[in-house]
């Protein structure tokens, strides 16, 4: 494969920036440029030089001989000022040599073609640097570690000893193996297909804490939505005003509440009698609030809005700092009430996620389901006697497969060892 390099830190002026070099030739590239190389796995500083022997730049330097680096293959790190000038003086000198400018994610594909990574701990680095919340970032790092990947393993091993049973009884029906293995095979089809129903089951909330909860702020108009909006997030992202209906469109706010990453939703204010345009708001205000994850009613207790409430969501009242009651408030304008509400919101959120799995995409979601379908399928074929065990032993291929897809491994070796291990029928 072609040696590549990379600037692997922001674009932009910094403090320190990072140069990555990987491939067959790592070591000769940086070698050309900074005269010999530390120990592997050992920092050491050195002067970079351009080709006619001029000073680039001093630099901690780290070499990581493959396969025991991130890409698998020899590695070295150019630790550098974060000069701009700098930076492109150094780049514009590797590429003078064998290696090439790296291609965009090239590094991490070359660690998951070097069995350094599956495709899920591939996502999950993707949504660890795309983390804005502690919620993200616990999640993507979960997966990243390859919690994901270890439980499809898990589920993958037993599916192929439920697959070579049901072989060995169709192939080799004349050695010494279990006549009947309906029980056993059940047992692990049974086991697995909770597993994975348990993991779809919480996916929305996976998924969720990854994109982000859309929170809406409904109420009748001049309640002050917007102020709380303001509040809740910290600047003036809603324009306020004391007339009534001053809030015509959906408003979004993306923000960091408590650890979770949230888009708050300031709505057109609900009441009867409106004019076309502030009618045309409500009517999205309506449609958003029933389709968001929480919503917060900001409205008197004895106040009816066209919006459904569910079990989770919040009432409190509006303006806070002019009550004598003792209904719960809030206000936007002074904050009385606001720590209260963010604690409701955490609280609500925190339950909602507390079924979440590790299945974080789409493309797991689909991986899952498909797996499912072929395990209950082979369950069903499986009822109908050996006659029917070729088909039960297709489907819980297919039912592989599919587990396989999701952390990029595809094969039958598998399968033909644990047979021959297990029954020993090399003989």
């Amino acid at each position: 494969m072609d040696t590549i390099f990379a600037l692997a830190t922001a674009q932009g002026r910094a403090g320190v920036a990072v140069i990555r070099i990987s491939g067959p030739q790592a070591f000769v590239c940086a070698t050309a440029l900074c005269g010999s190389l530390p120990n592997p796995r050992q920092a050491g500083v050195r002067a970079l030089l351009d080709s006619d022997g001029s000073l680039l730049d001093q630099a901690l330097v780290l070499a990581f001989q493959g396969p025991n680096s991130f890409t698998g293959e020899d590695v070295v790190e150019l630790h550098l000022h974060g000069s701009i000038a700098v930076v492109s003086a150094v780049l514009r000198r590797l590429g003078e040599g064998d290696a090439r400018l790296a291609e965009p994610g090239e590094f991490t594909r070359r660690a998951l073609e070097n069995d350094k990574m599956d495709l899920a701990q591939v996502e999950g680095l993707g949504d660890l640097i795309a983390s804005e919340t502690e919620g993200q970032r616990r999640q993507a790092q979960r997966i990243f570690e390859g919690a994901l990947g270890q439980k499809i393993e898990a589920w993958r091993t037993n599916l192929i000893r439920a697959a070579s049973l049901i072989e060995v009884t169709i192939d080799f029906a004349d050695e010494d193996v279990p006549v009947d293995v309906t029980q056993e095979v059940s047992a692990l089809l049974l086991s697995v297909r909770t597993d994975v129903e348990n993991e779809l089951n919480g996916f929305a909330a996976a998924e969720r804490i990854r994109t982000g909860f859309e929170i809406a702020i409904i109420g009748p108009p001049n309640a002050g939505k917007s102020t709380l909006l303001n509040a809740l997030a910290k600047r003036d992202a809603a324009i306020t005003s004391e007339r009534a209906g001053t809030t015509r469109d959906v408003i979004e706010v993306r923000m960091d509440l408590d650890g979770y990453a949230v888009t708050l939703l300031d709505t057109a204010g609900l009441r009867d009698g409106a004019d076309e345009i502030e009618a045309t708001g409500i009517e999205r205000a309506v449609s958003r609030a029933n389709a968001s994850d929480l919503r917060i009613f900001l409205m008197e207790p004895d106040e009816i809005v066209p919006v459904a409430s569910q079990d989770d969501d919040i009432f409190v009242a509006p303006k806070a700092d002019a009550r004598t009651d003792d209904v719960p408030a809030v206000s936007g304008k002074t904050g009385q009430g606001i720590p209260e509400l963010i604690t409701l919101v955490s609280r609500a959120l925190s339950s909602k996620t507390q079924s979440a799995g590790l299945a974080t995409h789409a493309r797991h979601r689909d991986a899952m389901q498909m797996s499912l379908t072929a395990l209950d399928a082979a369950v069903e074929w499986i009822g109908h006697g050996p006659d029917h065990y070729d088909i039960a032993a297709e489907e819980i291929r297919s039912s592989i497969r599919s587990l396989e897809s999701l952390v990029g491994r595809i094969g039958v070796e598998n399968l033909l060892d644990e047979i021959f291990s297990s029954f020993c029928l090399g003989k």
